[in-house]
């Protein structure tokens, strides 16, 4: 009987093992980032702030870019981009649209891409007195936005704020599949 109860043992390990899908460490385990709200939140903080961001209009908005490589954009440079756009023009904020504008410098799949050469081109060829800017940067976990507005005469800082996002599928996928 003894033999029995010790004897079996080695075999109730076997019970233990599943087979089943590979664990992934990026699996979705919560709700998706409501980026347009996200973005939303932050751009009427960025206005609440700086109420006088309307003294500087018309702005023009630039296609948010990579840190690491300022000549490159995403899906994701490109949306935050727009709904930044969006939710200054909503505060009130004079935009005008670039994208079917010839002579603003475009490059191939990357939307507007600003450099800092090009803000005093971009202030004459618009009439524009600001530009809204933004850089991205992805973390393992998170993706980290900063977006600044610009007055073009100076070049001078007028407006900043910061985003942190949790890092979720839909955002891997934006920002170009990276995992």
């Amino acid at each position: 009987m003894l033999f029995v109860a010790f004897g079996s043992m080695p075999l109730t390990g076997c019970f233990f093992y599943t087979y089943g899908p590979a664990f992934s460490q990026y699996t979705e385990t919560k709700e998706p980032i409501d980026l347009a709200g996200e973005i939303n939140t932050a751009a009427k903080q960025l206005f609440s702030e700086n109420p006088g961001l309307t003294g500087y209009d018309p702005m023009i908005a630039a296609t948010f870019v990579d840190i690491d490589n300022l000549r490159t954009s995403s899906t994701f440079g490109r949306i935050s981009s727009d709904l930044f756009a969006s939710a200054m023009s909503q505060a009130g904020i004079k935009m005008h649209e670039v994208k079917m504008r010839e002579s603003l410098f475009i490059e191939q799949r990357l939307g507007e891409l600003i450099l800092s050469r090009e803000i005093k081109r971009l202030r004459n060829a618009y009439n524009a007195n600001s530009i809204l800017l933004g850089t991205y940067a992805q973390g393992e976990e998170t993706v980290y936005l900063n977006v600044r507005v610009v007055r073009t005469r100076d070049a001078a800082v007028l407006a900043t704020t910061e985003l942190s996002l949790p890092l979720d599928n839909n955002l891997r996928s934006m920002l170009g599949g990276r995992w």
